[in-house]
């Protein structure tokens, strides 16, 4: 080979002069996006594969570690100077911008870590994770056939296997992913004032219909009233039943009865199914014959049925188990429990649409929210708009016009699809199984602990909530008198902040890494509105709710041990605290 001689060097250096600098800037950046051919070299595939073992590095060892990801449990941004940032004139390099974007990770909970059980926060299985990010490479958006092409597939073949599960007929049936659980709850509540106000399309919403639902309902009911212009104020919250956190019928049947002697229009009842404290689930099948009972006055629409089963939704999975011979062989003690849950949910059938999150008791990554819905014709017909002159509908299904987003990624459908096919029916049972076995342990376990009170025993579902009190209280009747006699309230907001102490304590024991008895803290939460006491079903006293800390023992990685071990952690946390004065606010 030749040597370069010092004239052709010269003669390169004049032509790279020549060179536009925008032209050398997009040369380099090429080099940085995934390349469209085989075989050549990709440096997107180099920088995942980095970036993932990089990441992987700020998990903790195997024993003793901390469930959080990194060193520093410390937020460290700067909340006084960050919004003063702005676009650096210059470029960096993609694999630079990676290394900071992993920097930000450091503190993030570890949802895979055996001692995280803060809320229905479990980690993504790997088949969900690696579909959803092959959907970023190739960005297939399902707003029509030819941006989607095949991938709108995992789409359909969802809404299908979600309909079957809850004894639809799936070729009538369809569905939409969407922006999580409040998405859901916003598809059914357009799609219930669509069908109840027919006129609310074009003149919009000019009548004040209600919408119904449990004391127990996620909060997104005001988000979803307030946005989409019907106003909070047409909410109308059933009172629950002090036992079971379920809708009372015989308040529901007054205020549907109400509603009708009044001419007054409901669009919606919402159903909840598997709350996040309580797990509580409404009677379906008693809404719907209530709702037939009590149809909405002439001119108006069939009141929509919708069952916010975000959570409850996985337990259709047990539909066709046989639970006498109990094949997966779940325990004595459980198998009770799993059937309960079987029987709360399947109510679903006689729903007009239910959400499902599958980045809750799906186990897959945010976002993948899916609303199914009954009735394909009737949804897709009653919201459907003109198409865009610049889009040309080249398949059988074209969402974009009937869906809110236009924009609609596929990382959530590929996500939840993937998931289906991975777990099939006995997967999602022995996880949700699973679960159980380590919550009835728990429950077990909690008798060796006469300070702690599970308050709620009635329930079947993942949580356990408790309260713990200072040494020498009968625990089990002070809970009783704090919940149900309103002479004991000073003893109930007492024994509150004592409960919101331990938990803020157990919280900054996770952050620092403390140990007890040589392993970390466990991730917990605690809920400042589990229920209101009996005395205040009507919710006017805003103070006399129960407190409770949750434990939400989501993740496949929990033992038995690990029980024990929060048990333990929960008692510390109470030992310390009771050693100073909890202020009655």
């Amino acid at each position: 080979m030749s040597e370069i001689t010092e004239e052709q060097i010269a003669k390169e250096e004049l032509v790279d002069q020549t060179i536009p600098r925008w032209s050398k800037y997009r040369s380099e950046m090429l080099q940085s996006f995934p390349s469209p051919y085989k075989g050549e070299k990709d440096s997107l595939a180099d920088e995942i594969t980095k970036a993932i073992r990089t990441l992987d590095q700020l998990k903790p060892e195997k024993k003793g570690g901390a469930a959080f990801l990194g060193t520093d449990p410390n937020l460290v941004i700067d909340f006084e100077h960050v919004k003063e940032a702005v676009l650096e004139n210059g470029m960096q390099t993609s694999s630079e911008v990676i290394q900071k974007a992993i920097k930000l990770f450091e503190g993030l909970p570890n949802w895979g870590h055996p001692l995280t059980m803060n809320n229905v926060n479990p980690q993504g299985n790997t088949a969900a994770i690696v579909a959803s990010i092959l959907t970023e490479i190739f960005a297939p958006n399902i707003l029509e056939g030819e941006y989607a092409w095949n991938i709108h597939q995992a789409e359909l073949e969802s809404g299908a296997i979600l309909a079957n599960l809850a004894g639809w007929e799936s070729k009538k049936s369809g569905c939409v992913y969407t922006y999580g659980g409040s998405g859901c709850w916003t598809y059914h509540l357009k799609y219930a004032l669509t069908s109840v106000l027919p006129d609310s399309r074009n003149k919009g919403i000019r009548t004040d219909a209600k919408v119904i639902c449990s004391q127990q309902a996620h909060y997104t009911m005001l988000n979803s009233t307030d946005w989409m212009g019907l106003g909070m104020d047409n909410l109308i919250l059933i009172k629950t039943d002090i036992d079971t956190n379920a809708m009372d019928m015989g308040h529901l049947e007054e205020v549907l009865k109400d509603c009708q002697s009044k001419k007054i229009p409901v669009a919606s009842v919402v159903c909840t199914m598997g709350t996040t404290d309580a797990n509580a689930y409404d009677p379906v099948e008693q809404v719907y014959h209530l709702i037939n009972k009590y149809p909405n006055p002439n001119g108006f629409g069939k009141i929509f049925l919708y069952c916010d089963s975000v959570i409850g939704w996985s337990w259709l999975t047990f539909k066709n188990y046989d639970f006498k011979i109990n094949p997966l062989g779940f325990s004595e003690a459980v198998l009770p429990y799993i059937e309960e849950n079987y029987n709360a949910v399947k109510g679903i059938f006689f729903a007009d649409a239910f959400g499902a999150d599958f980045h809750k008791t799906g186990f897959s990554p945010y976002i993948s929210s899916a609303f199914v819905y009954k009735d394909a014709a009737a949804f897709e017909s009653l919201l459907s708009r003109p198409c865009s002159s610049y889009l040309q509908p080249r398949s059988p299904y074209n969402p974009l016009n009937y869906t809110l987003e236009v924009s609609r990624t596929a990382t959530g459908s590929m996500a939840g699809w993937a998931t289906l096919k991975f777990f099939g029916h006995e997967g999602f049972q022995s996880v949700l199984g699973g679960i159980l076995e380590n919550k009835v342990y728990l429950l077990q376990k909690m008798k060796d602990h006469p300070s702690i009170v599970c308050v709620n025993p009635e329930d079947f579902g993942f949580v356990t909530l408790l309260r713990i009190y200072p040494p020498g209280i009968h625990t089990s009747v002070q809970y009783e008198l704090e919940l149900k006699d309103k002479a004991h309230k000073e003893d109930l907001l007492k024994h509150n902040n004592l409960t919101h102490a331990i938990g803020d304590l157990l919280f900054e024991w996770f952050r620092s890494g403390k140990k007890i008895n040589g392993q970390c803290t466990p991730y917990l939460s605690f809920t400042s509105r589990f229920r209101p006491a009996a005395y205040n079903r009507d919710l006017k006293d805003s103070e006399a709710m129960i407190f409770a800390l949750k434990i939400f023992p989501l993740n496949v990685s929990i033992t038995p041990q690990v029980m024990d071990h929060v048990l333990l952690c929960i008692s510390a946390a109470r030992d310390q605290i009771t050693q100073i004065k909890i202020p009655n606010e």
